[in-house]
């Protein structure tokens, strides 16, 4: 064709391109839903003290619980606008798949097979953990090579099980496992004698131990055998909600490296930094696109904090978890946390 022909054709496609860009999102089913609804039903687990776990009034915290608070704050404008399911590890990926939740927020491991067959997606990575063992200091253990002949306290229907078959056959150790559907009667075991061990991710390790009658009394054995990377999951087949669970998780991440807190996010509102303008919605509109308006992730923010500060009060060293950062901080402070920029 000639060139002003083709000139005018590549501009044209051009401006569709652009115009296609800039608008707003499809809202989706899910979103419609929980519009309609005025409420978030969020997945968690049944009680994993620092993840999700409800007191004597019902008031549920964690980690997990706190992204689904953080999910409320961006889509209702409310934190608060949330149903917790409690759900075991057998019932979490039916609860998702047959509508009866909107998101598991439920300290689960991202693997293929996971993602492969339940028809969900992950939407990223809560917590970085790895699978461990405890044991009583009493057997004078030191390490989880030397449970020979052990024991080992596991819950069914997690990665925890095969990891320990796959654990014992690689270092040649004769452990066997005791298995229960429910983590309450694992522990439950564990702590009567029993088993030898228990073996969880480390995190649920440090959780058990930290509402022990005697914590001093549990030692975790230095050996993490896994990766088991944490996170929340949705339906596959809507691709509007996925969007937004990804980007809210990526707004507390941001939020953590750029050093806007829950305390300093109205002053961070007027910052001249671009960055931090697109990402509290004093700059371009960053929620258009996600079918939400400009200020969401700054509702996110001044709801529950950032990445660093929901670790630190449910998790952290100044929990009952006392859980070291290690890989859950930032890229730019020495772990591995990184999220894509909101822009």
């Amino acid at each position: 064709m000639p060139n002003t022909t083709f000139s005018r054709w590549l501009a044209g496609f051009a401006l569709c391109a652009t115009a296609a860009i800039s608008l707003p999102a499809h809202a989706g089913k899910t979103l419609d839903t929980i519009k309609s609804r005025g409420e978030l039903v969020c997945g968690v687990n049944v009680a994993l003290a620092g993840f999700s776990s409800a007191d004597s009034q019902g008031k549920w915290s964690g980690l997990d619980v706190d992204y689904c608070k953080a999910l409320a704050a961006a889509i209702l404008s409310d934190a608060n606008k949330v149903k917790y399911v409690p759900l075991n590890a057998q019932q979490r990926f039916t609860a998702l798949q047959s509508g009866e939740v909107d998101i598991l927020s439920r300290n689960t491991t991202w693997t293929l097979t996971r993602d492969a067959s339940l028809g969900a997606n992950f939407v990223g990575v809560m917590y970085y953990d790895g699978q461990g063992f405890m044991v009583k200091k009493e057997l004078k253990v030191a390490s989880a090579k030397e449970l020979n002949g052990a024991t080992v306290c596991v819950q069914s229907g997690t990665t925890t099980e095969k990891n320990l078959t796959d654990f014992a056959r690689a270092n040649k150790l004769d452990i066997k496992p005791l298995v229960f559907e429910k983590n309450e009667a694992a522990t439950g075991a564990y702590h009567s004698g029993r088993c030898e061990a228990y073996t969880t991710d480390a995190s649920g390790l440090a959780a058990e131990r930290s509402i022990a009658k005697n914590p001093d009394e549990h030692l975790i054995l230095p050996e993490i055998i896994s990766k088991e990377p944490l996170g929340p999951l949705v339906r596959r087949g809507d691709d509007e909600f996925f969007a937004i669970s990804k980007w809210v998780l990526n707004a507390l991440l941001e939020g953590d490296e750029y050093g806007i807190t829950q305390a300093n996010v109205d002053e961070k509102k007027v910052s001249d930094d671009p960055n931090i303008q697109r990402i509290l919605g004093s700059g371009e509109d960053m929620g258009a696109l996600l079918g939400l308006d400009k200020e969401w992730a700054y509702r996110v923010l001044k709801a529950v904090g950032n990445y660093g500060e929901i670790f630190e009060r449910n998790v952290g060293k100044g929990s009952p978890l006392k859980l070291e950062r290690g890989l859950n901080r930032p890229w730019n402070q020495g772990g591995i946390m990184y999220a894509p920029p909101i822009r």
